[in-house]
């Protein structure tokens, strides 16, 4: 059987603070653009990571491939001022929060490993967005360094890992990093050289198979690029699923126009009294806020074909979209929010979408099947830009 894990070769932790915003914090490239033109004068890794979405490289005219330069000698100054080298290393990281409590381990992983009987050790969770995965492995073949990495859950014996990963950093005196995120969640990470620990951690970070809980356009970029992932890998104790909706945006329609589509689709369409902003608690319904109107929509029963358990963002995007309004789910029209972050002041309609409970995500893998993209909302996540990788 093919390794999975390795340590860092190359790598390099801050030394102060991380510079630039968090490079996973933007879910829309119109959030990117607005970040960027807000610190157009520093250097930072969200510039790094989006070249072409920089003022100036947006004023020239430059695509990803003419912007890639200056991004890798915008790198070159963030590591001489803002980073120390490491080698051959794996960094035990503790994440804490409101949003769950997640030890885990920074390392590189191997995306395209197989088992003997030929099944990725590696598994896709989600389905993705081609053009993400394309300019994300532009960027990972033009740098040949992760500034962010994926998250990668164990399908079993996860506690097992967090038990020996707790005895690694007892046996180490404070974190070598320790910040608190805009969230307030703590990041702490401690660097494990090689030795009798590493060797551990290793061995039982690969053990069994790991499933990507976030990241999956990460994963399918680093396949394409360096056949190297960044990588936090981690059983808990405490991970929560939160959910991640759907917004229309530049559609013209109107909680009528909603109401109306749905209904001639043949759903369950009510008003919502008084209206609220809260997620359902529960699959199978979703809450559709549009202007000042909230509208509860029943989803319809699962058809006896059907594969169990239904994941409910898969019906809101062929159904509610992409049949009833006749809007392309993956288009320019509609964006994935995570629950934490606000929607846009120009969202015609915002369609809010039960949490995945974590032990669907399970059996929809055991499956061999994938979820709906963008439909589960893994936390705590590791802060983007502790420590980057060279993928050499």
């Amino acid at each position: 059987m093919t390794d999975v894990v390795r340590p860092i070769g190359t790598g390099w932790v801050v030394t102060g603070r991380v510079p630039g915003p968090d490079v996973d914090e933007f879910a829309e490239t119109d959030q990117v653009i607005a970040a960027l033109a807000d610190q157009d004068s520093h250097d930072s890794l969200l510039a790094v990571q989006h070249p072409n979405h920089t003022p100036r490289a947006m004023a020239a005219g430059l695509s990803l491939p003419e912007a890639l330069p200056a991004a890798q000698r915008m790198l070159d100054r963030l590591l001489a001022k803002a980073y120390r080298r490491v080698d051959n290393i794996v960094a035990p990281y503790l994440a804490t929060g409101p949003d769950g409590t997640a030890l885990g381990m920074l390392c590189l992983v191997d995306p395209a490993a197989m088992d003997d009987d030929g099944q990725a050790r590696i598994r896709q969770a989600e389905q993705v967005y081609p053009e993400v995965v394309a300019e994300r492995a532009a960027v990972l073949a033009g740098l040949g360094c992760a500034t962010s990495a994926a998250m990668l859950v164990p399908v079993s014996e996860g506690a097992v890992l967090t038990e020996a990963l707790r005895r690694a950093i007892e046996a180490h005196d404070a974190p070598d990093v320790h910040v608190a995120d805009s969230s307030g969640r703590q990041h702490q990470l401690w660097l494990l050289g090689p030795g009798r620990h590493q060797d551990e951690l290793i061995n039982l970070a690969q053990r069994h198979p790991l499933l990507v809980a976030d990241g999956n356009h990460r994963m399918a970029a680093a396949t394409g690029a360096r056949s190297a992932l960044l990588a936090l890998i981690t059983g808990g104790p405490a991970l929560q699923v939160g959910a991640i909706h759907r917004m229309l945006v530049g559609t013209g329609l109107s909680a009528d126009d909603l109401a109306d589509a749905w209904r001639n689709a043949g759903l369950d369409v009510r008003e919502a009294d008084p209206p609220t902003a809260t997620a359902p608690d529960h699959p199978g319904k979703i809450l559709a806020l549009a202007g000042d109107r909230a509208l509860v929509v029943t989803l319809p029963a699962p058809r006896p074909d059907e594969p169990l358990p239904r994941i409910d963002h898969g019906v809101v995007e062929y159904l509610l979209i992409g049949a009833a309004l006749g809007i392309d789910p993956a288009g320019p029209l509609v964006r994935a929010l995570p629950e934490e972050t606000a929607p846009v002041a120009e969202a015609d309609a915002v369609l809010l979408v039960a949490p995945v409970p974590y032990h669907d995500v399970l059996a929809v893998h055991d499956q061999g099947r994938r979820m709906p993209r963008k439909s589960t909302y893994f936390t705590p996540k590791p802060r983007s830009g502790l420590l980057l990788a060279g993928l050499a």
